[in-house]
C-alpha cells in the first residue's frame, strides 16, 4: 500500500487548505484512514480519521476548523483546513489501517501500518 500526499502550502491564518491523500490497494474502502501532523520541535499528533464506515474522530485542537472525508471510488482521503492558525503550521502525514482490526484507539499512531512521505502546511500570521 502507498499513500501520496499533495495540497500542503504557505497560506495566511484565517484561511483554508484541501489535503489529499491518494492511496493504492484495492480495498481501499475497509482502511482506517487517518491525519498526523508533526510541527517542528514537537511530537507527532493525531489530527483527524475516518473508520471505514465513514465515522471521525478529531483532536480537540482542531475541532469543528478541520473537515476529513473521503472518496471511495477514487481512493482517497482528504483533510479540509479551515480557520487556519500559525499553530496549525506542521508537515501532515496520512496514514492507513489495513488490518481487519484496529491494534490501538484511532488517535494512536500504532493503530496505522502504511505512511505518506507529508505534506508541509506553513500559516503565516
Amino acid at each position: 500500500v502507498q499513500l501520496v500526499e499533495s495540497g500542503g502550502g504557505l497560506v495566511q491564518a484565517g484561511g483554508s487548505l484541501r489535503l489529499s491523500c491518494a492511496v493504492s490497494g484495492r480495498t481501499f474502502s475497509n482502511y482506517g484512514m487517518g491525519w498526523f501532523r508533526q510541527a517542528p520541535g514537537k511530537e507527532r499528533e493525531f489530527v483527524a480519521a475516518i473508520r471505514w464506515n465513514a465515522a471521525t474522530y478529531y483532536a480537540d485542537s482542531v475541532k469543528g476548523r478541520f473537515t476529513i472525508s473521503r472518496d471511495n471510488a477514487k481512493n482517497t482521503v482528504y483533510l479540509h483546513l479551515n480557520s487556519l492558525k500559525p499553530e496549525d503550521t506542521a508537515v501532515y502525514s496520512c496514514a492507513a489501517n489495513t488490518r481487519v482490526q484496529w491494534v490501538a484507539p484511532v488517535y494512536v499512531a500504532r493503530a496505522y501500518d502504511a505512511w505518506g512521505q507529508g505534506t508541509q502546511v506553513t500559516v503565516s500570521s
